[in-house]
């Protein structure tokens, strides 16, 4: 009989949800949510005496349906909804991490963050001394474009003030802060087409690109992955398939071409550690290794606290066993400012 883990608990209660309405579905869904940022397994929890409503999202009725099958668990795993498929929870990523006490400290800087410039709720101070607390040596501001209107994305007078205010920041920068990179997340269409002018893009350190619209296409998306690889502006690839838990599946593609054109570039896709997208996946993550493609780390965070989830994203590289020299992460600051300078543009 399995052990029952966080993830089979989120995904039972992701299915009594489908079962309820009104206010018990809603805190049902919430919980089953709640339960990827659960620090510790539930059935230790109970095996230790302690009540599970200590759990985030957890009420007297929930913890009764929990109880019943940590109580008596079910012969086999719950099946996963596609829609919930192969997502970590923190309790599982901090004990891959625990098997290789070196991989996170190897961790320079994370490349994905949004600040209150677009719908983060962190100034750009705040989000650096986020990273001070971690250890990071950069951190890097990518808020959204000024297409995505409803992110609060932001056009090239608004990147211009950005750029002075990370520019002062930095020049202000005292003991173990870390160094500041401007980046923004470029909305790119399916035909690879960014919403920002050339001297604009250029202006930056390094630019994520990222598709935000047509992410329930059910037809092969390969042509539009390729397209937005050969923009000359782009570096990496933002949360790539586009997925979301419990709400979208995401993209399909011819993977192996997508990863090979993007190792041929010398450009990285991502590994968006936000707990509800953790995209790309282990499963692409081995394709990625396979095709000798390098791998970005971004939290995606929109609250200074969200760094934190840098560690969905460790646990996803270390588990598909990428190689650390093919974590742009990894990388000293003048050695991914080396890689950014040599990026191949078409």
């Amino acid at each position: 009989m399995p052990l029952v883990s966080n993830a089979d608990l989120a995904e039972l209660l992701a299915g009594h949800a489908k079962k309820e309405s009104g206010v018990r579905q809603k805190a049902l869904k919430r919980a089953a949510r709640s339960a990827f940022l659960w620090t510790e397994e539930a059935r230790e929890i109970v095996g230790s005496g302690r009540g599970l409503t200590e759990l985030h999202g957890v009420g007297a009725f929930i913890e009764q349906l929990l109880l019943k099958v940590l109580e008596n668990p079910p012969s086999r795993r719950p099946t996963r909804d596609p829609l919930r498929r192969d997502f970590l929870t923190l309790a599982e990523a901090r004990a891959i991490l625990s098997r290789d006490s070196g991989w996170a400290k190897r961790v320079h800087g994370d490349l994905h963050m949004h600040s209150s410039w677009s719908d983060g709720s962190g100034s750009v101070a705040e989000m650096a001394e986020a990273g001070k607390e971690l250890g990071h040596e950069y951190i890097a501001i990518s808020d959204h474009s000024q297409g995505l209107k409803i992110a609060g994305g932001i056009d090239e007078a608004q990147v211009a003030q950005q750029a002075r205010e990370i520019k002062d920041l930095n020049q202000k920068r005292e003991g173990d802060m870390p160094v500041v990179l401007h980046s923004i997340e470029l909305n790119v269409n399916p035909r690879g087409e960014g919403d920002m002018q050339k001297n604009c893009l250029t202006s930056l350190d390094f630019v994520i690109g990222s598709f935000h619209s047509a992410l329930r296409s059910k037809e092969d998306q390969t042509e539009r992955y390729l397209a937005a690889l050969r923009n000359p502006c782009l570096h990496i690839l933002g949360h790539p398939r586009g997925r979301v838990y419990n709400y979208r599946l995401g993209l399909s593609a011819d993977w192996a071409r997508v990863f090979a054109e993007s190792a041929r570039l010398d450009k990285a896709v991502e590994i968006d550690c936000y707990p509800d997208r953790q995209d790309l996946n282990v499963d692409l993550l081995k394709l990625a290794r396979a095709a000798g493609t390098k791998v970005s780390l971004g939290t995606d965070a929109h609250h200074p606290w969200q760094l934190e989830f840098i560690e969905f994203g460790l646990a996803a590289a270390l588990k598909a066993k990428i190689p650390a020299d093919r974590i742009v992460n990894f990388m000293p600051l003048p050695e991914f400012k080396k890689w950014i300078a040599g990026v191949q543009r078409d």
